[in-house]
């Protein structure tokens, strides 16, 4: 990889990250507005059932990121991780402001449901493609010993536009009324989503093009699958619990709080907000200290202490009152980005070039499908079955002891070079 110049790798690095803000902005707007969108799209007595009716729609989304993943990952290999990054941030915009626009189930019934679940499996079938294609890209494009802290701009990209969604959803809640937020409000975050959308093209208008694209006689998807079948499986274990806990705590949590513990709409956003603050704060100081001290001893520390500290945490988060809430959801904070905050790095370090945006994006996407977007249907479902507020806890324990043991036999890998050709280095063998 030809070296860049410091200035070449920030310009790189906030082309790439300001893509992710649009995406996430747009994509989690859904999960705060999610009780109000499931009464206005699944209408039902039981309040229970249209939620888990909109969350179900919500995790669709997620089904399709592997499908965007195989196709995007298949462009990023053969074309240039650049060229996902330009079209995969139109196709998310486009669905987003068709969704702000949607008629709702009073206006065209069983319609307006089917519409709303093709246009979030657009939306999923995008993201399959931007955030690991930008991850790849600013991890190749960074310099030697900045990867982890550059790395990890792409979810903090990612997590700021989480919070202007937190932030404008209470914006909203506390400028309307609770019947002008179900009548209209809730649509607002997905009409401003095309703004963002331009100004993502915009950056993104003269990115550096990808400098190791190997050709191969082989479909980089079926290559991944035979040679690179060991690196997906690390990485859908490293990726486990940061997957679920980060869904479960910072989408779901939301409208736990304001469902399960009676909190206002409005208070309970905020709160996520501040909380969110610290997870970008906590992602950024641990992906630099991983590129001083190696990846692994952040990721082992931060994965077992989400074993022994869920729990408590939980039980800080149910005694309801903001202060406390606010205190769980920080201690959240600072596990799960540890847990994230080397993790980008790490993915790209230990795959192979000619392959590596497939078997990034199809590892990667294949976890967020099936323990991120349903992580907060499984809140819902655990809650109702047992009546116990907690049980969500003893999920997300078990997803932090699977993603330790992965940790612990992974080889370290932020000391590897990453290549421009085929021929691997001593520790890229290992790694892969």
């Amino acid at each position: 990889m030809a070296s860049s110049t410091p200035v070449s790798s920030r310009k790189q690095a906030l082309a790439g990250a300001v893509g992710n803000l649009l995406e996430w902005f747009d994509f989690a707007a859904y999960g705060f507005f999610a009780a109000v969108i499931g009464a206005r799209f699944f209408p039902n007595d039981d309040e229970t059932i249209s939620l888990l009716a909109a969350f179900g729609v919500f995790a669709s989304g997620f089904i399709a990121r592997p499908i965007g993943a195989a196709f995007f990952g298949h462009i990023g290999d053969r074309m240039g991780r650049e060229v996902v990054l330009r079209w995969s941030v139109i196709l998310m915009g486009s669905s987003t402001f068709l969704m702000g626009i949607l008629p709702t189930y009073d206006s065209i019934g069983i319609v307006a449901p089917i519409l709303l679940t093709l246009l979030r499996i657009l939306q999923g079938f995008s993201v399959g493609g931007e955030l690991t294609g930008s991850i790849v890209y600013m991890v190749e494009h960074a310099p030697a010993d900045r990867r982890g802290f550059t790395g990890s701009l792409a979810f903090v990209g990612a997590y700021i536009g989480i919070l202007l969604g937190s932030v404008f959803g209470a914006f909203i809640n506390n400028l309307l009324t609770p019947e002008q937020v179900a009548q209209w409000g809730w649509r607002l975050p997905f009409l401003c989503g095309i703004c963002i959308m331009f100004l993502a093209v915009f950056f993104r208008r003269d990115l550096k093009k990808s400098g190791n694209i190997v050709p191969s006689k082989h479909l980089p998807l079926l290559m991944a699958f035979k040679s690179e079948w060991k690196a997906m499986l690390r990485i859908i274990g490293m990726l486990l619990f940061g997957s679920s806990g980060f869904y479960m705590i910072f989408i779901y949590l939301t409208t736990y709080m304001h469902t399960e513990l009676g909190m206002a709409e409005g208070m309970a956003l905020e709160v996520s907000s501040f909380a969110m603050l610290a997870l970008i704060g906590c992602t950024l100081g641990m992906a630099k200290i991983s590129d001083r001290i190696g990846r692994k001893p952040v990721l082992l520390t931060a994965s077992v202490g989400c074993v022994f500290f869920t729990y408590p945490l939980f039980i800080l988060i149910d005694i309801a009152t903001p202060i406390y809430v606010f205190f769980g959801q920080l201690g959240f904070a600072i596990l799960i980005g540890s847990t994230l905050s080397a993790m980008t790095a790490m993915m790209v370090e230990c795959t192979a070039p000619e392959y590596r945006c497939t078997t990034v994006s199809l590892a990667y996407n294949f976890t967020l499908a099936a323990f991120g977007g349903t992580a907060p249907m499984v809140a819902t479902w655990l809650i109702s079955e047992s009546g116990n507020r907690l049980e969500p806890a003893f999920y997300l324990m078990i997803t932090a002891a699977i993603t330790s043991v992965t940790v612990f036999f992974l080889p370290e890998t932020y000391r590897m070079k990453l290549r421009d050709g085929q021929e691997a280095s001593p520790s890229s063998k290992q790694s892969t």
